[in-house]
């Protein structure tokens, strides 16, 4: 609804009053006055009002619905562990989590006898509410025991991205303020890279691990210090309540290195019911969840449906395109999570029968693209897909309740105060905001692209943003005076476009981010590794488009004035060094890296030229995944990978 259409209701209800005090009867008064109304532009907005108002009335009913329970929760200063309490009560015998990888299954009151050996031996090793613990594995339901029973002590666990390495692990860990750190079996050899740095904490290991490993590194068997651990209820009392913190999820951000997003008791509810009542979930539904627990999509949206609305899940430790839908028959799932990817990857896949067995009714997740959105619905025989926008840490979080195609979500166009987010104008090489003559922020119009951002309430758990574990990281994703003098809100750096009916569609992640494999990859992050590699050479990292494919590919401009640089090396030395999703899949060899005046490294002319060989007469090279090298990239090999031919 446009400025003019909030001007003409209230002057045509004046207007009526008028008439009908000079013996007009209000009836007809209305009549004439909606004609006039109509013919002046307003039937637009009863075109947009009609057309929008049944997905409206779901949108705040789900609202209400969210916000009636954390209200009541924030009364009784309920927390994650006492409503899980709750389930636990309803359905002990119930299954709660499965682990694909052995078959194991563990009912509500199995999880939670876990988790209570977990607290017990939290409390034995002194720590208290408050202190933060590290939890660095692959996934699987003991990672949910161990978070839930720190959680039930008030023990804050900082989850893990498990394919960190070296230096991005070491900063994850001291961000933190870890006491401690419990890390799978599989990891060890990762663990052993990084021991000097660890010397201070009490290290665990889960999982079966050589003895003399463990000692090397002065860590303890946490598989038989649980066994000997009393499975009873931790008689210990803290003063958290449903606003106080309960973990930490590492996040990316827009600049530097790997955040640590502070997520509180109320904020993993509210992600959890938002997307069970959004997506039309049910108590027996049961959920197929293979993405990694470390990220608020599988731990939160994914397992919290167990913890909060006890519903089934099985958890696979890595997604297979090969075994997805084989795995959805023999557990019966009627729900899966998603990237983008995913469903590419799985549309990629020969027809098998169990694709056409399956009872899978609702997909969740983000990042599907609009052809792949209606190939996967139809190939699949999918009814619902759950598309959502949102980060761990932000309260801008966008859901598609009607299964608009594209869309990740919408805003009310009619009553759009009820849900106080817009789209705000931004500078395309700066990102930085654009604001009027009185200081806030524009407002987009239909149709213009810009950055989504949501107002702040610190009294609002729906509004209210909890930041990082750095207070400096928190106050750079705040601004102020945005849509009146004194007010804040939580920038978001994404860029959006919102149609006429309140459709939100995703553009582009602004900032030094881009996504890639399902993960956010830091391009300062990336651009200090490699530089240090390369014994400090300049190096610019951006992420470049391929058609076909979901997200942006890793592209690394590098420095290389004497012509020596070595693929072969550099990419032992990457692998070494980075997570797969982070390593550059295009290199770009120049004599320097533009800079500015400020010694800046300039990107926008190398994102324009992108990989084209013949937008540049620098070397080019491809990282080819299935020979394992770099090679040369030749305007044969361009066009093959322009056209699909090559996989990536």
């Amino acid at each position: 609804m446009g400025a003019g259409d909030g001007f003409r209701a209230p002057v045509a209800l004046i207007i009526a009053g008028l008439l009908s005090a000079l013996g007009v009867p209000w009836f007809w008064s209305l009549v004439s006055l909606l004609g006039v109304y109509l013919c002046s532009g307003g039937w637009r907005f009863v075109y947009v009002a009609v057309r929008t108002a049944k997905r409206d009335l779901i949108g705040l009913q789900v609202l209400l619905r969210v916000k009636f329970y954390m209200r009541q929760y924030i009364r009784n200063r309920s927390t994650i562990p006492s409503l899980f309490a709750q389930r636990v009560a309803l359905h002990p015998e119930k299954a709660a989590l499965v682990d694909e990888s052995s078959g194991e299954v563990w009912s509500f009151s199995e999880l939670d006898r876990r988790s209570n050996a977990v607290a017990q031996w939290v409390l034995a090793q002194g720590w208290r509410s408050g202190d933060v613990v590290a939890i660095f594995m692959e996934s699987r339901p003991q990672m949910v025991a161990l978070w839930l029973g720190m959680a039930k002590v008030g023990v804050e666990p900082a989850l893990i991205n498990f394919n960190l390495r070296r230096d991005s692990l070491i900063h994850c860990m001291g961000v933190s303020g870890a006491c401690g750190m419990v890390f799978g079996a599989e990891l060890l050899d990762v663990v052993l890279e990084v021991r000097e740095s660890l010397r201070s904490l009490s290290l665990f290991s889960c999982g079966s691990a050589p003895a003399e490993m463990l000692d090397s590194l002065s860590a303890a068997d946490l598989d038989a210090l649980l066994s000997k651990s009393p499975e009873t209820p931790p008689a210990v009392a803290h003063n958290k309540g449903f606003n106080d913190r309960l973990f930490y999820i590492y996040t990316s951000g827009t600049t530097g290195l790997p955040k640590a997003a502070i997520v509180v008791h109320s904020r993993y509810y509210r992600i959890a019911a938002f997307s069970y009542y959004s997506f039309g979930l049910q108590p027996d539904d049961v959920v197929y969840c293979c993405l990694p627990l470390y990220h608020s999509a599988g731990n939160i949206i994914g397992v919290g449906q167990c913890l909060l609305h006890g519903l089934t899940v099985v958890i696979r430790r890595k997604f297979s395109a090969s075994r997805f839908w084989d795995d959805c028959v023999k557990y019966n799932c009627t729900v899966v999570q998603y990237i983008g990817e995913i469903c590419r990857y799985l549309l990629s896949q020969p027809v098998r029968p169990s694709e056409s067995l399956h009872r899978v009714r609702v997909a969740m997740g983000n990042g599907l693209r609009p052809n792949v959105w209606e190939s996967f619905m139809k190939r699949f025989s999918v009814k619902r897909i759950g598309e959502f926008y949102g980060a761990t840490e932000c309260n801008c979080s966008l859901a598609n309740m009607d299964n608009k195609v594209g869309a990740c979500g919408f805003n009310s166009v009619v009553l759009p105060s009820v849900y106080p987010i817009r789209l705000l104008r931004a500078d395309e090489d700066t990102m930085e905001l654009i604001r009027d003559s009185r200081g806030l922020c524009v407002p987009c119009k239909p149709g213009e692209p810009g950055i989504i951002v949501g107002r702040i309430n610190p009294q609002d758990p729906l509004r209210r943003f909890d930041g990082y574990a750095n207070e400096e990281a928190t106050s750079k994703k705040i601004s102020h005076n945005v849509f009146r003098k004194g007010d804040s809100a939580y920038v978001s750096g994404d860029l959006m476009v919102m149609d006429e009916l309140g459709y939100v569609y995703f553009r582009d992640r602004g900032g030094d981010t881009f996504r890639w494999r399902g993960e956010n990859v830091s391009t300062t992050e990336v651009e200090g590794v490699l530089s240090a590699l390369l014994k400090q050479t300049d190096v610019a990292v951006y992420g470049v488009s391929v058609p076909g494919v979901e997200g942006k590919a890793g592209m690394a401009a590098i420095a290389d004035p004497e012509n020596v640089f070595d693929c072969e090396t550099f990419l032992r030395d990457v692998q070494n060094a980075l997570p797969s999703y982070a390593r550059p899949v295009f290199l770009r060899l120049s004599p320097e890296v533009d800079k500015t005046g400020t010694f800046k490294i300039q990107k926008t002319r190398l994102q324009k030229e992108g990989f084209d060989p013949h937008q540049t007469a620098d070397r080019l090279f491809f990282l080819n995944s299935r020979q394992g090298r770099y090679e040369s990239l030749t305007e044969e090999l361009h066009s093959a990978i322009m056209q699909g031919k090559v996989s990536l």
